[in-house]
């Protein structure tokens, strides 16, 4: 089994004194980060973590929780990151399916006294006794590091088990796809505890690069941050990016800021319009949990030839579209498989997910999409999000980029109702731009124009935010339970 040295400490002892992590005005080196990391290791050693322990973090993004993931790492145990929005039963299950011995916090709720596993905040943790344990020198690639929770869209949710190697070749292929420059700052604003922040973590460790860290999204402080500190890259999603380009107004960012990363969906073209104009280069992705964050990705030189697609996959990478278990043609609608050393091993204690989604080193992603002729992807939708109407098939992401072309829409999400003639129909929610009305016949209309008249919603409302997961990800299945005909739609 291939090994590699302890990330950190490798990166503390090539870059010593070069700014790992940068929040508000705090600033920490990678000899600091570590030596830090080595500390709250032998703190958590006295706590009972061992190697091979799974200890579970419910944590927003802080220094604090950087230093704690890499002393996990020193010990060899499992960091299990969950979303801070979980409910406390939803939290409980995920825990018990972990086996989590300790529960890391930041600060003691109330309903967390009632959890079996023990509970220890970022700051108690400080005056715990340090006990004397074996930190690893070098990290074996196939070791799981991390086991991060598929949101649960559908059914309970996966944990979806993380190795060194698929962190390692998921940073190596993001550089070998942006390059790397020497003062590159990537400014963190998405949460740390889903896979598109902690790979930005990762990432700064073995490239040796500064990270901007935010609590979270911000669009003012993260605004200021790219003006003012030094960015080069940041990652977002296609909300954030429309905010962001708002507030931008007629200026634009510094020549370094060199990279928009957007996951979560194809950008609007009108939006890819207004970036180009601005200059900023907009690089699009997919990915997923199970990949490590993207494994594919559209470079800036293509993204206004291919609008929609979400490019090609990283160097290390395969991709294919699986049809009736054949490889589809060109332009031929089917599951959207992948395979390389980023990919998930598969999901803890869950042999008969792993088995149903990782066939002869290929995951199936559940995705629909199709290749061009030239191999670009383009992602048409969740399998799960599928609506079918009198034998039609519909595909809401469609639906929702003609929504977003109109110029009085901001945000847009479309889901099927039941229906007793057609089985389901689409209907579809908004969120108007400022000093915009939503006048629903002129929409319907717009939308008659552009798409079959199957496709166009039987029912339009708007409402003042969409629902959306942590990593700002439309849950498509929550938006049934505003129309009546949908509360008790599963679909």
């Amino acid at each position: 089994m291939t090994s590699l040295p302890n990330f950190l400490k490798k990166r503390a002892f090539l870059t010593p004194n070069r700014t790992a992590v940068e929040m508000g005005e705090q600033t920490i080196t990678f000899q600091e980060l570590y030596q830090s990391s080595v500390h709250l290791s032998r703190k958590l050693s006295f706590a009972g973590v061992k190697k091979g322990s799974t200890v579970s973090l419910f944590m927003n993004n802080s220094v604090e929780l950087v230093q704690l993931i890499f002393a996990l790492k020193n010990i060899g145990a499992i960091a299990v990151l969950h979303n801070t929005r979980l409910t406390s039963a939803e939290l409980a299950y995920q825990m018990n399916d972990a086996a989590s011995i300790l529960l890391l916090v930041d600060d003691v709720q109330e309903w967390m006294m009632e959890l079996s596993t023990p509970v220890i905040t970022r700051y108690s943790l400080k005056d715990l006794e340090e006990k004397p344990c074996t930190l690893l020198d070098e990290f074996c690639l196939d070791d799981v590091t991390t086991i991060m929770y598929t949101s649960g869209t559908t059914g309970f949710p996966k944990g979806v088990k993380q190795t060194h190697g698929n962190h390692f070749w998921s940073a190596t292929g993001s550089a070998f796809n942006l390059g790397l420059h020497e003062d590159d700052c990537w400014l963190l604003a998405v949460p740390i505890f889903h896979i598109s922040g902690y790979s930005i973590l990762m990432r700064s460790v073995l490239y040796g690069m500064k990270v901007r860290l935010h609590k979270r999204f911000d669009v003012d402080f993260v605004h200021q941050d790219i003006m003012t500190k030094g960015v080069t890259i940041i990652s977002v999603v296609s909300s954030m990016l429309h905010v962001l380009i708002e507030k931008l107004g007629k200026d634009q960012y510094p020549s370094e800021f060199r990279c928009m990363l957007v996951g979560g969906g194809p950008v609007p073209q009108s939006l890819l319009m207004s970036c180009k104009e601005k200059e900023i280069p907009v690089i699009q992705t997919y990915g997923m949990t199970e990949t490590c964050s993207q494994i594919v990705t559209l470079s800036a030189e293509y993204a206004l030839k291919k609008i929609g697609s979400a490019g090609k996959p990283l160097f290390p990478s395969q991709l294919k579209i699986s049809l009736h278990d054949k490889e589809a043609g060109a332009h031929i609608i089917g599951e959207i498989m992948v395979k390389g050393p980023n990919v998930t091993p598969g999901y803890f204690n869950n042999k008969a997910a792993t088995a149903s989604s990782i066939r002869e080193g290929w995951l199936y992603t559940g995705d629909l999409g199709y290749l061009d002729e030239e191999g670009f992807l383009y992602v048409v939708d969740r399998r799960s999000d599928l609506i079918i109407s009198g034998g039609e098939n519909i595909y809401p992401a469609e639906i929702e980029a003609a929504m977003l072309s109109h110029p009085s829409i901001l945000e847009a999400g479309v889901t099927g109702v039941k229906d007793e003639k057609w089985g389901q129909v689409p209907v579809g929610v908004v969120v108007t731009k400022k000093d915009r009305k939503l006048d629903v016949e002129e929409l319907l209309d717009y939308l008659s124009s552009k798409l079959a008249k199957f496709k166009v919603p039987k029912e339009l409302i708007e409402v003042d935010i969409l629902p959306r997961n942590a990593s700002n990800k439309l849950v498509r299945k929550e938006l049934a339970k505003l129309f009546p005909k949908g509360e008790d739609d599963e679909s």
